[in-house]
C-alpha cells in the first residue's frame, strides 16, 4: 500500500502544480504526508522542522550569498538537522514512548525549500489538499485492488 499511495501522490502533486502553477511543498511531499495522515502530530512535527529550517536558512543568508544550488542543498542539511535535533530531544525530555519524530530527515528540507520560494500560505494549502486527495485515493484504489 506504500508504494501505491507513493506513486498516487506523485501523481496528483503533478497535476496539482501544472493546474495551481503551485508545488504543494514538493511532489514527493504530499504523498509521504499522506501516509501519515492518521497520525497529524508528526505531520505537525515536519511542517514544524520545515519552518525551523527556513528560520536558520534566513538567518544563515544575512551572511551569505545562498541561492539555487546552494539554498537547496542547505535546506535539505537544516531540514536534516532540525529532524535530527527532535528527535535526539524529545525522548530526553517527554520519555521515549511517544515516538514522535519528524517524518524522515529529507522531507522538512524539501518542505522548508518550497516554503521559502512560494508563500507559506498557499503552499500549505496546497500540501494539506493533494495529501488529503492522495489519502482518498490511495484507499479507494486499495478497495478496488
Amino acid at each position: 500500500m506504500v508504494y501505491e499511495t507513493l506513486i498516487i501522490g506523485v501523481v496528483i502533486a503533478l497535476l496539482y502544480s501544472e493546474w495551481a502553477d503551485l508545488y504543494p511543498g514538493g511532489i514527493i511531499v504530499p504523498a509521504y504526508m499522506a501516509l501519515y495522515l492518521d497520525r497529524p502530530l508528526k505531520i505537525v512535527i515536519t511542517i514544524a522542522v520545515a519552518f525551523f529550517a527556513l528560520l536558520s536558512y534566513r538567518l544563515l543568508s544575512r551572511f551569505f550569498i545562498l541561492f539555487g544550488r546552494r539554498r537547496f542543498v542547505l535546506l535539505l542539511l537544516f531540514g536534516a538537522f532540525w529532524a535530527f535535533a527532535w528527535g535526539i530531544a524529545w525522548p530526553h525530555l517527554f520519555g521515549p514512548s511517544t515516538g514522535l519524530k519528524a517524518i524522515g530527515w529529507i522531507i522538512p528540507g524539501l518542505l522548508a525549500n518550497n516554503l521559502e520560494k512560494q508563500k507559506k500560505l498557499p503552499t500549505l494549502a496546497g500540501l494539506l489538499t493533494v495529501s488529503v486527495l492522495t489519502y482518498f485515493c490511495a484507499r479507494v484504489v486499495a478497495l478496488v485492488f
